[in-house]
């Protein structure tokens, strides 16, 4: 692929490349990242679903955004390059907050390893008796950090949140991700899923104020999405999510360590019908 536009990152999922000063093109690709290493094998179409349900969720939370001051950073996706289009976004550049901005209305993951041996999430309190999958009473806000390409993010407190970008804006950032979690986990209700857990990450425009919503939002990447017809506390629950890879390799014996191994087919077909089913069933739209 041949981008004319300077590389200037290379994450495990997307290329960023300068625009300008002020604009950059993300690139959505099909690869497909597990326990922090990129797998050697990629979903079809992966990208588009990302880029394609991240465009489509800026737009439903675009009210939410404005009641709390803020924006996105999405510019256009029609005046991208031709040879990427459909996977890519035209963005404002950002100077982006440290830090990973995670809400859970539900309990899994590595949040119900924490919950198990402490009762809370870092400081996070939770109401006991709770097992893998429990909806929690209310949404919660459990950043973590921004881990380099490689290593894995961890949680943090929010003193620790304070201490990285001011009470103010540590404010901002948990008032904001809440609400969108919120508005966007009834959106994802009516759709028939479930939206367990999602991450947002934000920036700001020098000179300007207010926040802004960056990067991808609420793809089956950076979310977990349950059949609401499925859901049942006390198990890991089907997902429409690449939680269904992190189960494949789990059972293949990966020690998570070396070289991850190549997905099958049938794991790799499965895998795309999960993305695009997310896909259709949240926007009601066909992927094709």
């Amino acid at each position: 692929m041949s981008v004319p536009f300077e590389l200037v990152a290379r994450g495990k999922v997307r290329e960023v490349y300068a625009v300008d000063a002020d604009r950059l093109l993300l690139v959505a690709s099909d690869r497909i990242s597990a326990y922090d290493h990129v797998l050697p094998t990629p979903i079809p179409d992966k990208g588009r679903v990302l880029t394609g349900l991240s465009v489509w969720w800026f737009e439903q939370l675009a009210d939410v955004l404005t009641a709390h001051g803020a924006t996105h950073h999405l510019l256009s996706t029609t005046d991208v390059p031709a040879e990427v289009a459909g996977r890519a976004m035209l963005v404002r550049r950002l100077e982006m907050a440290p830090v990973e901005c995670v809400a859970r209305g539900y309990l899994s993951g590595s949040g119900t390893v924490e919950y198990q041996r402490t009762g809370a999430i870092r400081d996070v309190v939770l109401t006991a008796g709770l097992v893998e999958g429990s909806r929690l009473p209310e949404p919660v806000f459990t950043p973590s950090t921004k881990a380099e390409a490689g290593e894995h993010d961890e949680a943090i407190t929010f003193a620790d949140v304070v201490a990285a970008v001011g009470t103010e804006q540590a404010e901002a950032l948990r008032d904001l991700t809440l609400a969108l979690y919120t508005r966007a986990a009834e959106i994802a209700e009516a759709a028939g899923i479930v939206l367990a857990d999602t991450k947002f990450e934000f920036g700001t425009v020098p000179g300007a104020s207010g926040l802004v919503l960056g990067d991808e939002v609420l793809t089956p990447d950076s979310s977990r999405f349950w059949p609401a017809v499925t859901w049942s506390p006390g198990a890991a629950q089907p997902s429409f999510d690449k939680q269904y890879v992190r189960d494949w390799l789990t059972a293949s014996g990966w020690d998570r360590v070396s070289p991850p191994p190549e997905l099958p087919g049938d794991v790799v077909a499965a895998t795309r019908e999960k993305y695009v089913r997310a896909y259709e069933l949240l926007t009601g739209r066909p992927f094709g």
